[in-house]
């Protein structure tokens, strides 16, 4: 057994996306700041309305999967699909884009707090071109497991701890998802430690949101994406004031990634295609492009 060591450090930077809504960026800031198969990863935390409430109206996607997860607020989401989901604290969207979806994403509050997080997965090039999928999973169906010293939201990936174990609602055992995504909300207390296991060569990172915490005796900065090396397990310990992380893992698909916005393919030949399909209106068909 190994224990996985804090290997370099993505500072988020803040930026502005949809109509203005401003959040700050890690995975993603750059096309140099991903880790196979993350593409990007946002945080969104304002109590301030002008800094949200502008929401993201309808846009396209192609080619890969985001996941929304709220902390605080409300957020509704509608797309082309027919789908709407009203996304409170504590609850999640899955969308698999595929090979194409429109969707919105607007608030449904005109005050006070607004936090949550979007994650960006890649699609292996073989499942670029499926159709569209949608889960609206609310917080009461996100599993929680307990142990001394805190406590773990399971929202993606089979967690077992201390002789129990709780798999996620988007992809526990036997699920063919080609990323094998893991998704864990971590909560722990003041001055604690936790060792939680990982698969061995799948890339692997955490996100400190709240308090403090270390990892091998290193600080994790605040709002920062800790990329971590290889190993099959992670050892975590909370500062003085507990600490909230995210840790999220995949396996990765060690295939060329050509993005261009919102659309993420193989070459630049099927981002032109992506382009074309959208301004056509044939994105979100069924069908494949001649």
């Amino acid at each position: 057994m190994s224990t996985r060591p804090l290997q370099s450090i993505i500072q988020s930077v803040p930026t502005s996306d949809g109509a203005g809504v401003k959040l700050r960026r890690s995975l993603g800031s750059s096309q140099f700041a991903r880790l196979d198969p993350f593409l990007m990863l946002d945080e969104f935390y304002s109590d301030n309305p002008d800094d949200y409430i502008a929401g993201f109206p309808a846009h396209p996607h192609r080619g890969f999967e985001t996941v929304t997860y709220m902390l605080d607020g409300r957020m509704e989401h509608k797309d082309h699909l027919g789908n709407t989901g009203d996304l409170g604290p504590g609850s999640v969207q899955w969308m698999t884009a595929g090979r194409g979806v429109i969707h919105s994403e607007m608030p449904r509050q005109s005050e006070g707090r607004m936090r949550g997080f979007q994650l960006w997965i890649n699609l292996p090039a073989a499942e670029k071109m499926k159709p569209a999928d949608y889960r609206d999973i609310p917080a009461g169906s996100i599993p929680e497991l307990e142990f001394d010293g805190g406590l773990v939201r399971v929202i993606a990936g089979t967690l077992r701890l201390n002789g129990q174990q709780v798999s996620g609602p988007v992809n526990g055992p036997g699920s063919d998802m080609a990323t094998d995504p893991l998704y864990w909300d971590l909560h722990l207390d003041p001055a604690r430690q936790v060792t939680l296991p990982l698969t061995r060569g799948h890339s692997a990172f955490v996100y400190l949101y709240d308090g403090r915490a270390s990892i091998g005796g290193e600080s994790l900065p605040h709002r920062a994406a800790g990329i971590l090396g290889d190993g099959d397990r992670l050892n975590l310990v909370s500062g003085s004031d507990g600490a909230r992380l995210l840790i999220l893992a995949g396996k990765p698909l060690n295939e060329p990634v050509v993005q261009y916005g919102p659309f993420v393919m193989n070459t630049r030949e099927e981002i032109e295609q992506a382009l074309s399909d959208y301004r056509s209106g044939r994105l979100t068909t069924q069908t494949a492009s001649a």
